[in-house]
């Protein structure tokens, strides 16, 4: 990915390679990943097609257990909110908290409105979080790129060997 970061033949796309990465991974894998989730550990758990009730079984409500898979969101708000994530670099503090809440959101709202069979929200809800995904990643992109492109021009070269 970042195969080329010094040299003669970097360019500011090539060093700044590895924090696109990071930057797609977090927003690109991880988060379409825990907001499938808690709706998919529900399906699991209820699924017809996965296990027949035996006759005369009543179903069981799974409780609050259904929310364990909520609280794999926790961890990533608090990597991101604490710093950690690369949309920190890129954004101010204020907007990366703003956007980070829209996250927890937008991934509660979907899983609610799934539990309601409101399969339309739940598709709305998860099509506006990706969208927003995808817009944070090119703007990451390309701010990152820019970013390493004004370091360079205030970096002093380093003689040759």
């Amino acid at each position: 990915m970042a195969r080329n970061q010094r040299g003669a033949g970097a360019d500011p796309s090539s060093k700044v390679g590895v924090w696109n990465g990071a930057l797609v991974l977090e927003l690109l894998a991880v988060v379409p990943f825990l907001a499938a989730i808690p709706a998919l550990f529900h399906e699991l758990a209820d699924s017809k097609l996965l296990h027949d009730m035996a006759p005369g079984a009543i179903p069981v409500a799974l409780g609050a257990s259904e929310l364990l898979p909520m609280v794999a969101i926790l961890p990533f708000m608090l990597y991101q909110l604490a710093g950690f994530g690369t949309v920190h670099i890129v954004l101010p503090k204020w907007v990366n908290r703003i956007i980070n809440i829209g996250i927890l959101f937008l991934i509660t709202a979907s899983y609610i409105a799934n539990r309601e069979g409101e399969y339309a929200w739940e598709r709305r809800f998860a099509g506006l979080l990706v969208v927003i995904m995808v817009i944070l990643v090119f703007y990451g992109v390309l701010k990152l790129r820019q970013m390493q492109a004004t370091y360079d021009a205030f970096c002093p070269r380093k003689p040759p060997k």
